[in-house]
């Protein structure tokens, strides 16, 4: 009998992924014990370890390695075939994976999961966020159906896309910080004094993008939009902010604007998928967010003078 099964290579992989069995069990939906109890039984039946535990990280050693070599193939033909299936007997997909920008906020996106449950098809959501190319990199891999991406998508194609909005950035410190003093349009030399303040690219594989950076630029990378606003307030550094997320704040005066010789150009939001899928589900998804998503969906802070 098999000791290996997908469910036990999905344990294995999330926990490679998210590095903890804390943060695999939050995104498979189950409780920690569960995946800890998940790898040890798999060990035990396998006779031998897959990870390296160093306190409540983990690492996959060499045999774990060799297993998800193969074991993700595995996991992605499985999930394929099943869509497969279900698409013809119903056609609807057994599963649509959603990856949006970290920029958006999940929950600005739950009117829209309410109407698709509303729907009652059987497809199962799963919906994540990355960070700059990330989300495209997620739709090349077939780790999403869909995608809400910031930036140009990767050269070679195979996807369709809609542009769903634009963001206007402002380059912006806090007013305490040493460049709101300069007095004058900042130039690169400026900003090579100081620390920038930049949203880490979550791709793992296509290259990392940054945004306005120079060589040799000191900086701090954050994982996410809020983070970075939130560390700018703070006098940590300096960088171009999305206006529509940060209107509070200039009124307010946490933050300040600054001309720079270098202005940001807008940036452009695309709603992408893999050319010629025609599963329901993701037709409906298609449908439902093409619309200008942004600015709209973005956070904002509230203030009242």
């Amino acid at each position: 009998m098999l000791k290996l099964s997908l469910e036990a290579i999905e344990v294995v992989d999330a926990v490679d992924r998210y590095g903890s069995f804390a943060a695999a069990a939050a995104r498979l939906n189950k409780v920690p014990s569960t995946i800890s109890y998940a790898v040890g039984k798999l060990e035990e039946q396998l006779g031998m370890l897959l990870f390296e535990r160093n306190g409540p990280r983990v690492t996959l050693n060499g045999a774990g390695e060799e297993m998800l070599k193969e074991g993700r193939w595995l996991l992605g033909a499985a999930n394929e075939l099943e869509s497969r299936m279900r698409q013809i007997a119903t056609g609807f997909e057994s599963e649509l994976r959603l990856v949006h920008d970290s920029l958006i906020p999940t929950q600005a996106l739950i009117d829209d999961m309410r109407a698709f449950e509303d729907l009652r098809c059987g497809t199962r959501l799963r919906i994540c966020c990355e960070a700059l190319t990330g989300s495209w990199e997620a739709l090349r891999e077939g780790r999403a159906d869909l995608i809400i991406a910031a930036g140009e998508g990767p050269a070679g194609g195979g996807y369709q896309s809609v542009t769903v909005g634009s963001l206007d950035f402002v380059f912006c410190v806090a007013p305490t910080h040493a460049l709101a003093r300069v007095g004058r349009p900042l130039q690169r030399g400026d900003l090579l004094e100081h620390n920038a303040i930049v949203v880490g690219d979550s791709a793992r594989t296509l290259s990392d993008r940054t945004v306005g950076l120079m060589a040799g630029q000191p900086r701090i990378a954050v994982p996410s939009m809020p983070a970075k606003i939130a560390c700018q307030v703070a006098g940590l550094g300096h960088g171009f902010l999305p206006r529509a997320c940060i209107e509070s704040e200039l009124a307010r005066g946490t933050l300040v604007e600054l001309q720079t010789e270098e202005p940001r150009a807008p940036e452009a939001f695309w709603l992408a998928w893999k050319t010629g899928a025609k599963g329901q589900a993701l037709q409906w998804w298609v449908k439902q967010l093409n619309r200008p998503l942004v600015p709209a969906l973005l956070p904002r802070s509230t203030w009242m003078p």
